[in-house]
């Protein structure tokens, strides 16, 4: 008799049976043959996913990559041109060889910022070179999950996949969701994991002169940093009637509170001034100009405001712009993404269609309403989508810019310290660097009925590295499954992590991961970390950032609080152009002249006299009469210093001797009140006496 497996080898024939005196004629077909097991399946077409299915190919693994949409690439082909760096030094292995690629198509011009479509066919070539099996529009069904470990999976199609390992590597988690792996969605509070950036983060209006707002952004034609996020002035939040503006919420939440809520999500968009490849503005299905209300007041506060002011505009090859949102009001749906992470399919189809509404709705109003004033219509007449990018899709981008969604409760969660001072891992796999940035959440109206933001932040971090134990599950929870995208990392840390370079550089170290576990039938929570290190770095990816940085504060001497656990009023801006403690610094955008203040806390052990020191980084343009206030026992004392002159080798100016208690944290107020160039702060450091 053969067995199950022999008999699908074979095409049957015709049989005639008789069963209680009936003959039945039977017309058996060929059994499908059992499914293709591969070595890896990779469910997430993004960067991530596509390096670490390059990273397993070339190791001469089987290899599918599945993706649920039409297309491959995720933001790197589907928008997202002008790449976020941080430091370029510590991008290596594959995701900087696949930046260099696409750059040769330009001669070795615009490393980092190629177009779209360059993109997708430097992604193509990679792919096919390391013999990798893709099929797109094949969304998640079910997933084989029997004792913590996945035997397969199936696609919308009822193809089955199985696979000795497997990575999610969507935007989304939903391999890793389905798999009965635990994650969390929104914000937790400050007092999660002890971060003073977590939470429910109301913001004050920021007092923006016209001046400043009328300048347009540094941005345009260049790759500097995003404005600040926020509202750059009190704007009365409701209308004549009362009722609040479209988009803004009342929110009693306490600050530093938990919440399920994210930042918010928009499209990139590819834009060009040059008439023979732009296109104009397209009409939304559903066009709703009172969505706008808000955006029309601000233009009203500031009506010399000009669109590279209400939008972020990054240049890359061919005249051809990178758009992102800025500011109070822009391309950012704030609020519009909330059901997203956990949705169903016709949830996240819904949500999907309202993000490319109200984004085409904006660039609409802004170029066609009779309210907005004609020389700014015109400036944003001027502009179009490109012609020549996303042509079989109306010239869209591909992909919704999913900035946050569910986060893994792994091995290891990230969190604020991780990307500031707790820097070194023993299980390193990748590094980051870029600032601690988190867009709008909400848009909410204080006491007073003024329009506020609430979430948007940015931080300074210090290159660091990435454990392996954050991109792999608890072990009880799933044994073959890894995560480089939605990995463990509070919100606050993911903030820094969620650029796509570093998803590449994971993916990269989990393709690597997964070979191994493959081949060894090992879980992948026992990969040989020591043996996965040294094939990164013979593959050229980087794990350790050498460059000459600021001190630590965790090496000065007495108690140090640096200005990433300071409160912050007004608008300072974060910045590690030069090297400052725990790698940045703050400044005050030598703006906004009296609005802007820093105060740092500090408990001191025992009672006694301490030197009070105060660090920044000095330069030329720097502001001569910076006024710190010191709160001690005795009474409060201002001193005014210049952060012009040279300081010394310990980088902190002395401001003096003074009394404090252990009841009473010490003070030290930093303002900008009357000051006469930047304003930096840094840290502040108490010295006891002997």
């Amino acid at each position: 008799m053969r067995t199950a497996p022999d008999v699908r080898s074979h095409v049957r024939g015709l049989c005639v049976r008789i069963r209680h005196g009936v003959a039945l004629l039977l017309v058996l077909l060929p059994v499908p043959a059992a499914a293709k097991e591969y070595d890896l399946v990779v469910y997430g077409g993004t960067p991530a996913g596509l390096t670490a299915a390059i990273a397993a190919g070339r190791q001469g693994a089987a290899v599918v990559v599945l993706e649920p949409s039409r297309w491959l690439g995720g933001m790197v082909t589907g928008g997202l041109a002008s790449t976020d760096l941080g430091r370029q030094e510590t991008i290596g292995g594959i995701a900087r060889e696949f930046f260099r690629r696409a750059s040769d198509h330009y001669g070795g011009k615009f490393m980092w910022y190629a177009e779209p479509h360059v993109n997708a066919q430097t992604f193509a070539d990679m792919l096919a070179e390391a013999h990798v099996e893709t099929h797109t529009s094949s969304p998640l069904k079910s997933v084989d999950l029997r004792d913590g470990k996945i035997f397969g999976i199936t696609t919308a199609d009822d193809r089955a996949w199985p696979a000795a390992t497997f990575i999610d590597a969507t935007y989304e988690g939903d391999l890793m969701a389905r798999s009965g792996v635990k994650y969390i969605v929104g914000r937790e509070s400050r007092e999660t994991y002890g971060e003073p950036l977590a939470g429910f983060r109301p913001e004050k209006p920021r007092g923006f002169t016209p001046e400043v707002m009328h300048q347009g952004c540094a941005c345009v034609g260049g790759q500097g940093p995003h404005n600040v996020h926020g509202a750059p002035t009190a704007i009365d939040a409701r209308d004549t009637t009362g009722q609040l503006l479209s988009g803004i919420v009342t929110s009693h939440a306490a600050e530093g509170s938990s919440d399920r809520l994210t930042q918010s999500y928009n499209f990139r968009l590819t834009v060009t001034q040059q008439p023979n490849n732009r296109l104009p503005w397209p009409r939304p299905a559903n066009y709703q100009p009172q969505r706008y209300a808000l955006l029309l007041r601000l233009i009203e506060k500031y009506p010399q405001i000009p669109f590279a002011r209400l939008v972020h505009l990054a240049k890359l090859a061919n005249d051809k712009f990178d758009l992102n949102a800025q500011g109070l009001f822009s391309t950012d749906y704030v609020g519009g993404n909330v059901d997203y992470p956990d949705g169903d399919e016709a949830t996240r189809r819904r949500i999907w269609q309202d993000h490319v509404d109200y984004v085409q709705g904006f660039f609409w109003f802004l170029a066609h309403d009779e309210r907005v004033p004609q020389r700014l219509r015109d400036d944003v007449n001027s502009w179009g989508l490109a012609r020549d990018e996303f042509a079989d899709n109306d010239h869209w981008p591909y992909a919704l810019y999913v900035r946050e969604a569910r986060r893994m409760l792994g091995r290891y969660v990230m969190r604020q310290s991780d990307v500031q001072t707790n820097v070194s891992k023993p299980d390193g796999i990748a590094l980051g660097s870029f600032i601690i940035d988190s867009h709008i959440v909400q848009r909410i109206v204080d006491a007073q009925g003024i329009t506020i933001d609430e979430g948007a932040f940015d931080a300074p971090s210090w290159p660091y590295q990435i454990p392996y134990r954050s991109v792999t599950p608890l072990r009880e929870q799933c044994r073959n499954l890894l995560v480089p995208v939605c990995l463990a990392a509070s919100h606050v840390a993911y903030g820094s992590i969620r650029m796509e370079p570093v998803y590449m550089q994971l993916g990269h170290a989990c393709g690597l991961a997964a070979v191994s576990a493959a081949r060894s039938g090992l879980a992948v929570q026992d990969v040989d970390v020591a043996a996965l290190q040294s094939q990164l770095r013979r593959e050229k990816q980087v794990l350790e950032y050498t460059a000459p940085q600021g001190p630590r504060s965790r090496d000065l001497p007495g108690l140090v609080v640096d200005d990433t656990q300071a409160e912050f009023q007004g608008a300072w801006q974060g910045s590690n152009f030069a090297a400052g403690v725990d790698g940045g610094y703050r400044h005050d955008g030598n703006a906004n002249k009296g609005q802007s203040s820093v105060r740092f806390r500090v408990t001191v052990p025992r009672a006694g006299r301490y030197e009070v020191r105060f660090g920044f980084t000095t330069s030329s343009n720097r502001a001569t009469n910076v006024p710190v206030t010191i709160e001690s026992a005795d009474g409060s004392v201002t001193r005014h210093v210049s952060q012009r002159s040279a300081q010394s080798e310990s980088r902190f100016v002395s401001l003096g001797k003074f009394r404090f208690e252990p009841t009473k944290p010490a003070l030290i107020l930093v303002d900008n009140a009357g000051t006469d160039g930047y304003v930096v702060v840094d840290a502040v450091q108490l010295i006891a006496e002997p």
